[in-house]
């Protein structure tokens, strides 16, 4: 064989080796160390891994251990709701009257619908509402009688022993020269006044003003004069002449108390 042709063949043998190195390498691998096939030598032994030696259990302690208490939830806060106001209480309405009554002069006996109630200052309690007559007297002065229309609740009434007081009316004729005519008389603490159709008889006269002021009841004529002027005389259609008669008694004692 020539010196080429042993090259050649070595060269191939080298070749063929070196395949069947890597052919094998190859293998172990894809292989585990036990599946490695037991003909083919590894050039290097795979390093030992050795696992850690386990912790040791640590010493039960004699001494208990706290229990950590669980965190209290905190309630979520409530919305405050305010309740209503209390509404007071509304006291029942009235339904009697109550009459406080006093006078300007202390100590007047006081009587309603002629019953004593007592001397004044004085309270009527339990009115029933409704017209009502409080009479009263007081030592050297002229008595009052006075009509209230009472109401439920409380109400003042002040007697006026020493005011004037003259509110009277009367229908009468007016006997002329010739002829009459018919009117009214009225009369308050100013004076006297006529009241008619016939303009020319009417007239308005005060107390300081009247000269003569008088009553003949059996001729039922009752007589006023204006002092330095004209004289009226007045008679009644009625049977008798009380009206006239009490007309003149009430304002008779006006004017004369006017004059003092």
């Amino acid at each position: 064989m020539s010196k080429q042709a042993r090259w050649s063949k070595g060269l191939v043998l080298a070749l063929a080796a070196v395949a069947v190195l890597v052919a094998a390498f190859l293998v172990g691998q894809k292989l585990g160390p036990d599946e490695r096939p037991a003909d083919v030598k590894t050039t290097a032994a795979a390093p030992k891994i050795t696992a850690p030696p386990a912790a040791a259990p640590a010493p039960a302690s004699s001494a208990p251990v706290a229990e950590t208490p669980a965190p209290e939830s905190k309630p979520r806060p409530r919305k405050k709701v305010e309740a209503p106001p209390l509404k007071a209480s509304t006291p029942a309405a009235p339904t009697t009257g109550e009459l406080r009554i006093d006078s300007d002069v202390p100590g007047a006996m006081v009587f309603l619908d002629r019953k004593f109630l007592g001397n004044a200052p004085v309270t009527a309690k339990g009115v029933t509402p409704g017209s009502h007559v409080i009479n009263a007297s007081a030592e050297g002065h002229d008595g009052i009688s006075e009509t209230v229309d009472v109401v439920a609740g409380p109400a003042d009434v002040m007697l006026r022993f020493k005011e004037v007081r003259l509110n009277e009316g009367v229908e009468v004729v007016h006997k002329h020269g010739m002829g009459s005519c018919e009117g009214r008389l009225t009369a308050d603490p100013k004076g006297v006044r006529y009241v008619t159709a016939n303009k020319d008889d009417a007239f308005n006269v005060g107390f300081a003003d009247i000269e003569t002021f008088e009553i003949d009841y059996l001729k039922k004529n009752l007589k006023l004069k204006k002092r330095g002027g004209k004289t009226w005389n007045f008679t009644t259609r009625h049977e008798n002449a009380d009206p006239l008669f009490v007309f003149h008694r009430n304002v008779d004692k006006v004017r004369r108390q006017v004059a003092k």
